[in-house]
């Protein structure tokens, strides 16, 4: 009898970890091809507000052309969107109009942050500030990671999340593997 309700909750999980593996091949296009545009023109007409700016392809040219600024795969972030739907796709029980609900907070929580972080960038960097390449690499290694957790933990408590991405998957197969 138990088996009956087990097997749905393990199709779903099977399910959940193929999207994953799936979205990451190859090399998370998916992401680039989304965010990239959606990342680039909200970083352009930011940056125009400021500056005497124009804009080719992935590249914001500023002051007549003289500075271009490059929006290369690390600036799009798309392994912090993949860490983003891991901790979502990763954790069981969640329905599908929440998981998609939560997706969307934080993909656009951390676009608007991440489009932000590029305008700073972009003022350090034309105001020619020292500042600049220590700036950028803290925000390279550090803060996006800090960016990403905090994004997560803030989707725990505003959608009252009460499993533990993997481990609550792990924990559930273990004790079914048991019987």
């Amino acid at each position: 009898m138990k088996s009956r309700k087990v097997y749905p909750k393990i199709i779903r999980l099977a399910v959940r970890y193929l999207i994953l593996v799936l979205i990451a091949i190859p090399n998370l296009w998916i992401f680039y091809t989304i965010f990239t545009p959606l990342t680039t023109y909200p970083s352009y007409w930011l940056t125009k507000i400021f500056f005497d700016t124009s804009l080719l392809g992935n590249n914001i040219l500023l002051i007549r052309g003289t500075i271009p600024i490059e929006l290369i795969k690390s600036c799009i972030a798309g392994s912090a969107y993949y860490l983003l739907t891991i901790l979502n796709l990763s954790v069981p029980n969640i329905t599908l109009g929440k998981r998609i609900n939560m997706l969307l907070f934080s993909f656009l929580t951390f676009l608007v942050i991440n489009v932000l972080r590029i305008v700073a960038l972009t003022a350090i960097y034309v105001s020619a500030n020292p500042i600049f390449d220590v700036t950028h690499e803290i925000f390279w290694y550090s803060l996006s990671t800090i960016f990403v957790v905090g994004i997560w933990f803030a989707e725990v408590k505003i959608f009252k999340v009460r499993g533990i991405p993997v481990y609550s998957d792990i924990k559930f197969l273990l004790r079914h593997a048991k019987k």
